[in-house]
């Protein structure tokens, strides 16, 4: 559906990894501005022009070289989880 492999969480999609090596996020709606101004994250599309709106980040593969990069965009994605399934850590 993403066109990559999706990894979900308590039957939830929390990020799919992407051909390019980049990584689609679900994240809180409400941070979705602020998320944004991290390098590398950008507006996901479903096509060019089609974007999937707020909840939907795309990052790109050059920030998630490291571990802290890659890590950090599924701990995001995993707090957005927790708080729409009430999972706790």
């Amino acid at each position: 559906m993403f066109g990559g492999r999706s990894f979900m969480v308590n039957e939830k999609m929390i990020v799919s990894a992407l051909k390019d090596g980049g990584l689609l996020v679900r994240v809180d709606a409400d941070r979705h501005e602020e998320l944004l101004s991290r390098p590398g994250a950008m507006q996901a599309e479903m096509g060019p022009g089609r974007d999937m709106g707020p909840g939907w980040i795309e990052v790109e593969a050059d920030a998630l070289r490291d571990d802290e990069g890659l890590s950090s965009w599924v701990e995001i994605a995993m707090e957005y989880n927790r708080a729409v399934t009430g999972d706790q850590p």
